[in-house]
């Protein structure tokens, strides 16, 4: 993938506000980084479902799981995929309703997905996520049962064609509106981790890792 500000592919290239866009893997890293949210589209007998999951990246792939089972495990190796995040970081409040907007970021990624069926690399991948939310966590989890990773499947997607969307700053309004009498500004907006809350079946004496309070978005 080219470290310039250019387009992988054509089909990869932001045509609405291009301005917008991004193609360089140190910006698009970050982003997915931010947080550990994705969406999943792909056909499934004809219909496109876009599925919510957790994911986590490893240098030049993303990763995410699911149950062997699923609809989309079955499917997402015999076509082209899309995998998007995104972050809202502000309502951008113009003077009027088509100049209304929001500031973002987002990352769109294309191509074919492998699975991993290797089961020792798939609970490595399994320990790399778990351990990617929460630092030391799957050291102190029960350990997994055979038919647990036996359910569990673990899809993989090149970070290669890949295009990202920012918007930043402030409302962007038709130039005789700006002397119109309606306020216009940006509402920011922030991920807040709250304090975590225990489950109420906690066994006496245990405490909570320290590593916990390292969980981040945004």
């Amino acid at each position: 993938m080219p470290e310039s500000n250019e387009a992988p592919t054509g089909r990869s290239r932001v045509k609405r506000y291009n301005w917008l866009a991004r193609y360089d893997r140190e910006t698009i890293d970050a982003v997915l980084d931010a947080t550990p949210l994705a969406h999943v589209g792909c056909l499934i007998d004809g219909v496109p479902f876009v599925t919510p999951t957790f994911f986590w990246r490893e240098g030049d792939r993303v990763y995410w799981h699911g149950h062997s089972a699923g609809r989309m495990f079955k499917v997402l190796e015999q076509q082209d995929i899309c995998l998007t995040v995104s972050l809202l970081d502000g309502l951008v409040v113009a003077r009027s309703a088509f100049n209304f907007n929001c500031n973002y970021r987002s990352v769109m990624l294309l191509g074919r997905a492998e699975l991993i069926r290797d089961e020792t690399v798939k609970a490595e991948k399994l320990r790399n996520f778990v351990n990617r939310l929460i630092p030391g966590e799957w050291e102190r989890l029960r350990p997994m049962h055979d038919r647990e990773l036996k359910v569990t499947a673990v899809a993989s997607l090149a970070v290669s064609e890949a295009s990202c969307k920012i918007r930043t700053g402030a409302p962007e309004d038709n130039d005789d509106d700006y002397a119109f009498p309606s306020w216009a500004g940006v509402v920011p907006v922030r991920y807040q981790v709250l304090p975590p809350e225990p489950d109420a079946r906690n066994l006496p004496g245990i405490e909570m890792p320290k590593d916990i309070l390292k969980f981040r978005i945004g």
